[in-house]
């Protein structure tokens, strides 16, 4: 599990780490953080369909933030839990292009340990930095 929560760090909100040695990997973390926040067991989410994300951005935070909000998005509007397959992230003109395919099914209260509803991912002390060939992003939810 290549993220952790923060108890201390908000509240009335969660507050998780996550980290990985490639922006990919970062980035399939803390999709999985996020799912996480709302269903007790990842496992329980099937691989019954597939959605394809793509974004652009010229700075990493903010296409992690709009990755992020893809997730929450596609819960809300579709009641669909998704988990990230793949993401691939290129630059080129100085932009961060992101494709990222996204499998799971639809949210069922019975299969699924919902824990907490997420409402959106927020700015407040959202970052990501790398050093040492470890990316690493620090974020807080509103729940």
């Amino acid at each position: 599990m290549p993220y952790r929560y923060l108890d201390d760090i908000a509240t009335a909100d969660v507050a998780f780490e996550a980290w990985g040695g490639t922006r990919e990997e970062m980035f399939t973390a803390a999709a999985d953080a996020v799912m996480n926040v709302m269903v007790g067991d990842l496992d329980t989410i099937t691989p019954r369909t597939k959605r394809t994300i793509e974004l652009q951005d010229d700075d990493i935070e903010l296409l992690l933030f709009q990755f992020l909000q893809e997730f929450l998005f596609y819960k809300d509007a579709e009641q669909l839990l998704l988990r990230t397959e793949t993401v691939e992230i290129t630059i080129s003109e100085g932009k961060f292009h992101l494709r990222a395919e996204a499998v799971g099914e639809t949210l069922d209260p019975g299969k699924h340990d919902l824990v907490v509803d997420v409402k959106a991912v927020t700015m407040h002390r959202f970052s990501v930095t790398e050093s040492n060939d470890r990316w690493c992003a620090s974020i807080i939810l509103d729940i």
